[in-house]
């Protein structure tokens, strides 16, 4: 006689269950899907001058984003940039839509601003996910008014050495479709930066770093500034602080 009384117990349970997951479902779709926000970054500073060439001082580095949206559409903001003893001497600015196109990754399409002198704004489109054994990827296809194009491809992989400590190496590639006189880079392959990061997670949310870092101009690009005395190849010692709020 029991069992029997567990059989219309049972089924009174799962409707209310089925209950609840349709007032669930009428309550998301009455008041729409969440919206969220994330802003973060990192900061670092090496001096040049240990470095075995005329350049002395501090070089400030930095790299920030926020984004606000569904998990669907965002609006993502993103500044990086370079100051030499206090003078900036790059600046970019970009302003992205980011739509989730698969579980891993976003197409991201907008705008591209080169703040320095003279200025440059370029038509942004990418793809930013996870490719493979969680390789974050950022693939960009730049184009300006005068119909100059360039690519920029980074990667880069966090390896847990502790349950705080993280190695990162990264890489980044840059091309242009063709000669850009005002940004002294031509045709090609025009410059090659491999870093490795060691950084420990005091939270999630704040973490030290150093961070080794080696830059190269490749090609006729390199050609084209060691012809006017530039450096054409770069190695930094850096010591930062990545952040999230």
């Amino acid at each position: 006689m029991r069992q029997f009384l567990l059989v219309p117990a049972a089924i009174a349970s799962l409707a209310a269950a089925s209950s609840g997951q349709a007032s669930a479902d009428q309550f998301h779709d009455a008041h729409g899907p969440s919206l969220f926000w994330a802003a973060g970054g990192k900061i670092d500073a090496t001096s040049l001058d240990w470095l075995p060439d005329p350049d002395t001082g501090t070089v400030l580095h930095w790299d920030a984003f926020a984004w606000a949206g569904t998990d669907d559409l965002k609006l993502r903001l993103e500044a990086e940039g370079e100051a030499h003893d206090g003078d900036i001497e790059e600046s970019t600015l970009k302003t992205l839509l980011s739509f989730n196109v698969d579980e891993f990754w976003d197409v991201q399409a907008g705008l591209r601003f080169d703040i320095e002198e003279g200025g440059r704004t370029w038509a942004a489109l990418g793809l930013h996910g996870l490719s493979p054994y969680f390789v974050e990827t950022d693939a960009f296809l730049f184009l300006d008014g005068d119909g100059n194009a360039a690519l920029e491809i980074a990667y880069e992989m966090d390896f847990a050495l502790t349950q705080d400590m993280f190695l990162q190496p990264h890489v980044k590639l840059e091309a242009y479709a063709q000669e850009i006189e005002t940004l002294e880079v031509a045709e090609g392959i025009a410059a090659l930066e491999l870093g490795l990061q060691l950084r420990y997670e005091i939270t999630r949310k704040f973490a030290p770093y150093v961070e080794l870092v080696w830059e190269r101009d490749l090609g006729e690009t390199s050609q084209l500034r060691q012809s006017e005395g530039e450096d054409v190849e770069n190695t930094t010692l850096r010591f930062g602080l990545r952040f999230r709020l």
